[in-house]
């Protein structure tokens, strides 16, 4: 009886196959979670830069007849400030009198997708903050 020599050998196809299977799943865990980061940066500075504008309020329309509604112009100054200043873009505008939305977009350079050339992920975040008068006050 004859024995063959195969125990415990690597075909040469396994070897060359399972090397670019494990970078391409690398590549994947790695800039997946690029885009995780960016999106999760993107709704903090959206967050920030909502709350931010929605601070200001029409102290004039306050005091004069009680009604709490954003002072505009100052709102859009001061969440257009904050994205300046984080270094993003983004958008801030009025929504009804009493809130404000801002869309930021973040951008993450990729690091295996780079070679494909997709050489960053951008993510877009968008949020709004209302202002509510008091801690159990209705709106008027």
């Amino acid at each position: 009886m004859t024995r063959t020599r195969d125990r415990g050998s690597v075909t040469l196809f396994t070897a060359v196959a399972v090397f670019p299977l494990k970078l391409l799943l690398a590549g994947f865990l790695w800039d997946g979670t690029a885009k995780l980061r960016a999106g999760r940066e993107a709704y903090n500075i959206a967050e920030e830069a909502a709350r931010a504008g929605a601070g200001y309020v029409d102290r004039r329309a306050a005091y004069t007849d009680g009604r709490y509604v954003v002072d505009q112009a100052a709102a859009l100054r001061a969440a257009r400030s904050y994205l300046t200043a984080t270094g993003h873009t983004g958008t801030a505008a009025l929504v009804g009198a009493r809130a404000i939305q801002v869309r930021v977009r973040v951008s993450e350079p990729t690091l295996f997708l780079a070679l494909i050339g997709i050489n960053d992920i951008a993510v877009t975040g968008t949020a709004t903050a209302r202002l509510v008068p008091g801690v159990e006050g209705k709106l008027r």
